[in-house]
């Protein structure tokens, strides 16, 4: 069923990286639902206020977020999709605002840890952590501060009338976010899949993980992400969260009939065309009117 305007359950706020991810997945015509936790956007989803959620699962420099694999288990509502983000951070302040009278920086704390290079050229700046990179960038506009910057994407400067004072500052410019797509089960259309979320257990004996790895090998089936959780109360018990993708129907079901007999609590959380852009090459950055080291080598000299 193709829903003409869906409604979608973010974390955080408008202009975060969550609703970024929305609009270029699902286009501009797209309402966003804000939520204060990744359990909320779930909540959403199965109180029929949300058509879709959205939710990061994994950074190529912070890891994956291990808590959201158990909202995937725990909700059962199945993948249909997934979407890579490049993250790229900008510096921003209210118009008019000068560099020279900037004390304070703030944002979410993974956003800071990825400008680490840039903060080691300004030490003077205090570094202040928050929830979410938007609503630090809505904070400064409704609160009008002179003496602080947001670290935020390009969304944020744009809805929130902020300038950009220097582009690009994340110190890996290769840095992507992966979301997933994930909706109501009456609510899938029927496409072609290439691509599997599966989760299943396998008993703690000698080689019993490696017979299932080797059934994916010899059918041909990549295995593009594996990831362990254990299960709560269980000791050396835990569940394996397995990505896989396949050029053929016939390697996937084949695989799958096969991988039954050695595992138990299998669950196939979703199929889905994957995303194969992920690899595209970020833009190289573009140096803002206002430079902010241009304006520092012009006071070193001075």
């Amino acid at each position: 069923m193709k829903i003409e305007q869906p409604k979608v359950a973010i974390q955080g706020i408008r202009a975060s990286f969550h609703e970024e991810a929305a609009l270029k997945y699902f286009g501009e015509n797209t309402e966003t639902i804000e939520c204060n936790s990744f359990k909320q956007t779930f909540e959403s989803l199965k109180n029929r206020e949300a058509d879709y959620v959205v939710m990061a699962i994994e950074n190529s420099i912070a890891g994956s977020i291990l808590p959201n694999y158990t909202l995937l288990l725990d909700y059962g509502f199945p993948v249909v999709g997934e979407i890579y983000l490049p993250i790229q951070l900008h510096l921003m302040a209210l118009p008019g605002v000068k560099f020279e009278d900037i004390k304070y920086v703030t944002s979410h704390p993974i956003a800071l840890r990825q400008c680490v290079d840039f903060f080691d050229e300004y030490p003077h700046l205090k570094i202040v952590e928050s929830s979410d990179t938007a609503a630090c960038a809505k904070r400064i506009r409704d609160e009008q501060l002179t003496d602080t910057v947001a670290i935020a994407n390009s969304l944020a400067a744009k809805l929130y009338g902020l300038d950009v004072l220097e582009r690009r500052i994340e110190s890996n410019k290769r840095n992507f976010t992966r979301f997933l797509i994930l909706t109501h089960h009456d609510n899938i259309e029927k496409k072609p899949a290439n691509k599997a979320s599966l989760c299943f257990q396998v008993s703690n004996k000698v080689g019993a993980l490696a017979k299932v790895l080797n059934i994916f090998a010899e059918e041909g089936v990549n295995m593009s992400k594996i990831q362990s959780m254990p299960i709560l109360g269980k000791r050396n018990e835990y569940n394996f969260y397995v990505d896989i993708e396949w050029e053929e129907q016939k390697q996937y079901d084949a695989s799958i009939r096969q991988i039954l007999k050695y595992t138990h609590n299998f669950n196939i959380l979703g199929e889905y065309e994957r995303h194969d852009d992920e690899h595209a090459v970020s833009p190289k950055p573009r140096r803002a009117e206002r430079s902010i080291r241009k304006y520092i080598n012009i006071r070193r000299s001075v």
